[in-house]
């Protein structure tokens, strides 16, 4: 495994981050150009990259809210955001799918993890498929409830980790 790199998106890096995002994502659910550009513009200390050999792997996307409606569409374009405020919601956690399964997102969201504390934030919350609950309880998470939230036609299940 080399050893990855960690930086904030730059708008550079927004057409490549949604091939990306629409290479990992099933149907619908992944963001479109637009919402990654918004989400790169509006938070970039939100959107971590993470390089390997000078090419974006993969990354982590979130916006802050005061208070976190998982469901609420439009926080996806980040409206409502506010980098001040103590929550912290992802978006997206993608890994490009030649880099899957050698470890690499647990390394990006352990990163992220650290970099949200260090921002002195209060939460982090997700949405996952069922899946993928274990997978983020492994890391400190704890299961919420089902989500309202029907994007991209899937069942989702909300998350949080609280500091």
């Amino acid at each position: 495994m080399h050893s990855p790199v960690f930086r904030h998106a730059t708008l550079n890096d927004a057409e490549h981050c949604y091939a990306i995002e629409v290479g990992s994502y099933e149907g619908d659910e992944a963001a479109t150009l637009e919402k990654i550009t918004t989400r790169i513009h509006q938070y970039p200390e939100g959107f971590l990259c993470m390089e390997i050999d000078d090419e974006v792997i993969g990354f982590i996307n979130a916006g802050c809210a005061w208070d976190v409606v998982m469901s609420d569409e439009e926080f996806k374009e980040l409206i409502g955001h506010d980098p001040k405020a103590p929550n912290v919601v992802i978006m997206s956690v993608v890994i490009h799918p030649k880099y899957q399964g050698k470890g690499y997102s647990s390394l990006l969201m352990k990163e992220f993890i650290s970099l949200m504390q260090k921002d002195d934030k209060q939460t982090i919350h997700l949405m996952c498929k069922e899946q993928h609950v274990d997978l983020y309880k492994h890391f400190g998470y704890e299961y919420v409830r089902p989500s309202a939230s029907d994007h991209g036609g899937m069942v989702w299940h909300e998350m949080v980790m609280k500091f």
